[in-house]
């Protein structure tokens, strides 16, 4: 399989770093943001969009969660990648003279204390990719930059710094994203399935819509609410379960979540990243 995968951010961001990762087949193209990826895979039915949902140190991404059930894409596939950031400096530069470094403000709550810890002042940008490109462009040695080693060497940065991420479990969960589902899995295989949706105005709603959940043994993994329509009192919620639409159990508790929710939108059914298991049991 082959074709175009789609990514927030410059040449050299993490989700570029997953795309040649998980998708070395796939060529991997740039997008000035989410809802732009996700327009460019609605375009070309052949293409994949690799998107960033979580992170295990700074929570997470908050636009994906607005965008999964209106952008019009199923998702076929999660992937786990563990976030190791670097320091980068113009070549010659040493550690003694950076005094400000540049990133996505994620990053930068990702490497806090390594850099309170040098005394660098930390400074906002907009992607880490694009922080590592502005920092080779502006030639400033007392300026570096937190990226990645693929960000560090498309812009022919000299390395001051590795691995100084402040958790060691600092990882990444990415989405991937196609115009159309996939076959589903085969049984027996652990497999994710992504819906939202939105209660009934009752009391106990949210109790009762997820009771069927716990009556039935299916293990939610995620859940997130959201505002929507500029209402206070209105809420959509994400949820991840590890289960199989034909399961028993689970069509059950999706019948009684029917009952008393006004909305459900299912975003997809995929095989589990192994990573998700192994991770729970450390």
């Amino acid at each position: 399989m082959s074709g175009n995968i789609h990514y927030q951010g410059e040449p050299g961001a993490f989700s570029h770093l997953a795309c040649s990762t998980f998708f070395p087949g796939h060529e991997p193209q740039p997008c000035i943001s989410f809802a732009v990826a996700f327009a460019a895979v609605r375009k070309n039915p052949d293409d994949l969009a690799m998107i960033p949902v979580d992170n295990s140190v700074a929570g997470r991404v908050s636009d994906i969660y607005y965008l999964l059930p209106e952008g019009g894409l199923t998702i076929i596939g999660e992937h786990y990648l563990p976030i190791h950031h670097n320091l980068w400096g113009l070549p010659g530069a040493k550690m003694e003279d950076i005094r400000t470094v540049r990133s996505h403000p994620m990053a930068l709550g990702q490497v806090r204390k390594r850099l309170a810890g040098w005394n660098i002042i930390p400074k906002a940008d907009t992607d880490t990719a694009g922080a590592a490109r502005r920092v080779s462009e502006k030639g400033d040695k007392s300026v570096g930059s937190i990226s990645s080693a693929l960000a560090g060497k498309i812009y022919g940065l000299d390395l001051l710094a590795e691995n100084i991420e402040d958790a060691a479990h600092n990882t990444t969960r990415f989405l991937v994203l196609a115009n159309q589902g996939i076959d589903l899995p085969e049984a027996g295989i652990k497999v994710v399935t992504s819906f939202v949706f939105r209660v009934r105005s009752v009391p106990s709603a949210l109790y009762k819509a997820l009771g069927g959940f716990a009556t039935n043994g299916v293990n939610i993994t995620k859940l997130e609410s959201y505002m929507i329509g500029g209402s206070f009192t209105a809420a959509q919620f994400y949820m991840d379960v590890e289960a199989h639409p034909e399961d028993p159990g689970m069509k059950h508790a999706m019948e009684e979540l029917a009952f008393f929710s006004e909305e459900i939108i299912m975003l997809g059914t995929y095989q589990a990243d192994p990573a998700r298991f192994t991770r729970s049991e450390k």
